[in-house]
């Protein structure tokens, strides 16, 4: 009881959550656009899952965060392999509507899961800050923020439905985090560190490049579909 009873307990406590609601939105982002080829149904399992697999990679990953923030290239790959999940994200697959339920819900449990674990390599070490070393405070923190990150994803997946740009927007948010992630990597950071300018070019080129590749090898894949059809309906010689 000592433990609940205590004003630093508390204030910890709002620090983590607050730090989860402000840190976790492009997070909410991905899990929303993962699930939304989903029906209703799975959208909920994916959504509710996946969140629950990302936080507790986030906790495993805090106790190790400040350790593997300093590997130098980490972020670089990181950022890469967000980068790509971006432009997945950005397909339209028509085709996935024919998968089995369950393939689908496991694939999009699956990114949700990568794609938090990538991003979450900067937000933990805020949250292990907050936490100052206690670590039920840390797991608490963190469960605590499960339903405030399922909530989140809850409200993008039904605007998507009404606003389609948003899917093109969340895209570009990958890219602009992956941007970010590759800068921060400590194998550059101090020559970064002096040209100022990379600070805002690089995101923005990683939103532009990740929306302008996902848009180019959808069409690409529309026009083989199209081309592919053309050729069924030939009739044979």
């Amino acid at each position: 009881m000592s433990l609940f009873s205590s004003a630093e307990f508390w204030i910890a406590l709002s620090q983590i959550i607050l730090i989860n609601i402000v840190l976790s939105g492009d997070n909410a982002v991905v899990i929303a656009m993962a699930s939304r080829s989903l029906p209703p149904a799975q959208q909920k399992k994916a959504i509710l899952f996946g969140s629950v697999g990302a936080i507790v990679l986030r906790v495993v990953l805090t106790f190790f965060a400040v350790y593997l923030l300093t590997l130098p290239y980490l972020k670089l790959v990181g950022a890469a392999l967000l980068f790509w999940i971006g432009i997945g994200l950005l397909q339209q697959e028509d085709e996935e509507t024919g998968l089995e339920g369950h393939a689908g819900l496991a694939a999009a449990i699956k990114t949700i899961v990568l794609a938090d674990l990538v991003m979450s390599l900067d937000n933990v070490v805020g949250v292990a800050a907050a936490a100052k070393g206690n670590v039920p405070l840390l797991v608490f923190g963190l469960v605590i923020s499960i339903p405030l990150i399922i909530f989140g994803s809850t409200l993008i997946l039904k605007l998507m439905d009404r606003f389609p740009i948003i899917i093109v927007l969340g895209a570009a948010l990958l890219g602009w985090v992956a941007g970010e992630m590759a800068i921060s990597d400590p194998a550059i950071a101090g020559w970064v560190a002096d040209r100022h300018a990379l600070h805002t070019m690089v995101p923005a080129f990683g939103a532009l490049l990740v929306v302008a590749v996902g848009k180019w090898m959808s069409s690409r894949r529309e026009q083989r579909r199209e081309e592919l059809q053309a050729t069924k309906k030939q009739p044979a010689v």
